[in-house]
């Protein structure tokens, strides 16, 4: 096999680990790219092209995410993973820890992690690498490894929720809601909302956004019906399965992305409701609307309605 093919083969799993350590599809692209490049140019091969390539995509990502929290402590607003829509990377034996691993939720708890904790706990936890294999990877002994190891676990347990829903739960709970969401139903919104639910937004200061998260099943359903008021004709919602989880995606009446929406789901409710809507953080999904016009358009769209214009 060339190193073509053997690289081709792997990319997938490359990505996955990148985009887990980074929370972000551009950057994880990137990564794996110059995995690519050093790899090719590498005068020896490797005993394991698997392990190799591995610990170059995590010892990259290790790096980029260092300068990255520089940037992100300067970032406008929540700040939120980009949506991935399909994880490239598959794997039977380990899909529960696939799944969790790429939700909203979970990389918002990775964020919690140091760089090296965070790499650590990928690899072991959700892609079951071997100690020393981690610990060529990032550079530290395998005894090292295994602390970060137990520190990451016990903080990513500290912040998850007791009780998970099941996939069929979350899917047919997700279609009410959204169901709901189409029809300005509020009381159909407010029997699917937990008590503390939080609708957050993620516009980096590139789009309309909401000034704080609202809180409160009342708040929220009525920010939501508020807001498919204003739909008709101007935006179109699909529903979509974004991080692993139950979601929709926004577009104008010209196909181009206003949004994406993540819900988090636990217990029979939602839990939370994030929006990112920083163009950004959409662009790899395809071409992205204009959303502070295509809030104009809908306000006023609104206006003429209610004027009988």
């Amino acid at each position: 096999m060339t190193r073509t093919e053997e690289f081709t083969e792997l990319r997938p799993l490359l990505f996955a680990i990148a985009y887990r350590i980074l929370g972000s599809v551009s950057e994880a692209e990137d990564a794996v790219q110059e995995t690519w490049l050093r790899y090719e140019s590498a005068a020896t091969e490797p005993a394991s092209v698997k392990s190799y390539l591995s610990a170059v995509v995590t010892r990259l990502s290790i790096d980029v995410l260092r300068s990255a929290r520089v940037r992100r402590e300067s970032y406008v607003g929540p700040w939120f993973p980009e949506p991935l829509l399909t994880d490239p990377y598959e794997d039977p034996e380990r899909s529960a820890e696939l799944a969790d691993s790429v939700s909203m939720a979970a990389l918002l708890l990775l964020e919690r992690l140091s760089p090296r904790e965070r790499a650590v706990f990928v690899l072991r936890e959700v892609f079951a690498f071997d100690f020393p294999e981690i610990a060529a990877a990032v550079g530290r002994s395998e005894a090292a490894c295994r602390q970060l190891a137990v520190r990451a676990r016990r903080h990513m347990e500290e912040g998850r929720p007791r009780f998970a829903a099941d996939r069929r739960e979350r899917e047919e709970l997700a279609a009410r809601f959204f169901d709901a969401f189409a029809d300005g139903d509020l009381d159909g919104l407010r029997e699917l909302l937990a008590a503390d639910v939080q609708a957050v937004t993620d516009s980096g200061g590139k789009g309309p956004a909401l000034a704080r998260p609202v809180v409160g099943s009342e708040n929220v359903a009525r920010l939501v019906g508020g807001f498919a008021a204003l739909m008709p004709g101007v935006v179109d919602m699909a529903p979509r399965t974004v991080n692993d989880q139950p979601g929709a995606i926004l577009r104008d009446q010209d196909g181009k992305i206003v949004a994406i929406i993540a819900l988090d789901v636990l217990e029979g409710r939602i839990q939370a409701i994030r929006t990112v809507i920083n163009p950004d953080k959409l662009e790899h999904l395809g071409p992205v609307a204009d959303a502070w016009g295509v809030r104009a358009d809908a306000i006023a769209r609104r206006h003429r309605r209610d004027s009988g214009a």
